[in-house]
């Protein structure tokens, strides 16, 4: 079975090289990266990845803004995205759902159980 792919959208590169790492080695996932949301959005659109996780504040177009994007566009309109947030409060996670994001991952968070929280979010086996 090939190894999923995920695409990490997020501007903080010492973060990207963490999270890149844990998910490679722990989830035994292909992992993708984009510094900055027109980035990710062209790397999406061309590489189609299994899943999308994406910063909420970047400077740029921040996740939100380009959720919104992704959704619009029937090339990327199918591709699960979890965003990585501080804001994740009960109202910040209704709202986040109403867009259809398929979950919010709390910064900070725990490198190692990072990719079993992906996992579980988007019921895949590690």
């Amino acid at each position: 079975m090939p190894s999923k792919r995920i695409l990490l959208i997020d501007d903080e590169q010492r973060l990207s090289r963490v999270i890149e790492t844990c998910l490679r080695k722990l989830g035994g996932w292909t992992v993708l990266t984009a510094q900055s949301g027109s980035e990710g959005l062209q790397k999406a659109q061309t590489q189609q990845p299994d899943a999308i996780l994406l910063d909420v504040m970047m400077p740029d177009l921040d996740g939100i803004a380009l959720f919104r994007e992704l959704q619009e566009n029937p090339a990327t309109q199918a591709i699960p995205v979890i965003l990585l947030t501080a804001k994740v409060q009960p109202v910040d996670r209704e709202s986040y759902a109403r867009l259809g994001v398929v979950g919010a991952i709390a910064k900070p968070f725990d490198p190692l159980q990072l990719a079993n929280q992906i996992a579980e979010t988007l019921g895949w086996q590690i």
